[in-house]
């Protein structure tokens, strides 16, 4: 029997893909194929029409089973880019979508170039908004809060891996007990913030795969928001800024909640889908 060729095997995949309801299904065959490959895109381009080395077709197929679980595709690849950088990606701590982009650019804006203050990642994850800050801005230094041991190792081995181990270090515990709020010029967050009961509709790849304590805001998304808010009233620094991602349908609330906490300079962006991701505001001079 004649092996099959790369177009072989990555035509299949991309039929299982869809049939499975899989978005982007190509692509995804196409990105398990290169990684199985281990060579460049255009390598596997020009190699398409031959056939394929067993260990190689091996790796693809257990890859190819692995995302038709509906195991995240940066999960199995184990990284995703994120502003231009690669970060690691596993089960420790929510996989970073594009969305989150924009509370990168929102606080880039807020926070000169030349600038060598601090900022604070509140349940840094794998570490993304944090690294693709201080990556844009050398001068700055950082903290990634983190409550879960776990994700905060990866946290530590994104900045490493970065570079950026030296303007940047992972607090491990709870945000109300992180003692750097009083010295901190912007505090940005992507806060847990789904309603507890949209948990199970949300696509499998998030519920059974992201941490449950990175997805759950209480029983309406609000609740990290609430806390968070009443910890930057109280002890942030004078003049700092708070950033958050928030849910597409949260802008007014999270808005509300810092209006009524005395904050000023109140405002919002979108992310590339047009969908409401980013609040902003700071906290009075005086």
């Amino acid at each position: 029997m004649t092996a099959p060729t790369f177009d072989d095997l990555i035509h299949a995949a991309t039929k299982r893909f869809r049939e499975a309801g899989i978005s982007d299904a190509r692509q995804n065959a196409m990105l398990l194929m290169l990684d199985a490959f281990g060579g460049t895109h255009a390598a596997l381009i020009s190699a398409g029409t031959q056939s394929v080395p067993q260990p190689v077709q091996e790796a693809f197929d257990a890859a190819v089973e692995r995302r038709l679980a509906r195991e995240p595709l940066q999960h199995i690849l184990g990284n995703t880019f994120f502003y231009g950088l690669e970060i690691r990606c596993d089960s420790r701590a929510l996989v970073p979508r594009a969305d989150s982009e924009s509370v990168v650019e929102a606080a880039l804006s807020l926070f000169g170039e030349d600038v060598s203050g601090s900022v604070a990642d509140l349940g840094t994850g794998t570490g993304c908004l944090l690294a693709a800050f201080l990556d844009n801005r050398p001068r700055a230094s950082g903290t990634g809060v983190e409550a879960s041991p776990a994700a905060a190792s990866l946290a530590r081995e994104n900045l490493e891996a970065l570079g950026l181990s030296g303007r940047a270090s992972v607090a491990e515990g709870s945000w109300a007990d992180w003692s750097g709020w009083e010295q901190t010029d912007l505090v940005i967050s992507n806060p847990p913030y789904i309603a507890r009961g949209e948990i199970q509709g949300l696509a499998p790849e998030v519920r059974d795969h992201d941490p449950a304590a990175a997805l759950d805001g209480g029983e309406d998304g609000l609740d990290a928001y609430r806390e968070i808010v009443a910890l930057a009233a109280a002890r942030m620094k004078p003049s700092a800024w708070l950033v958050f991602e928030i849910g597409y349908d949260q802008k007014a609330a999270v808005c509300r909640l810092l209006e009524t906490a005395g904050f000023s300079d109140i405002g919002a962006a979108r992310d590339l889908g047009g969908n409401d991701r980013v609040v902003w505001a700071r906290k009075p001079a005086g």
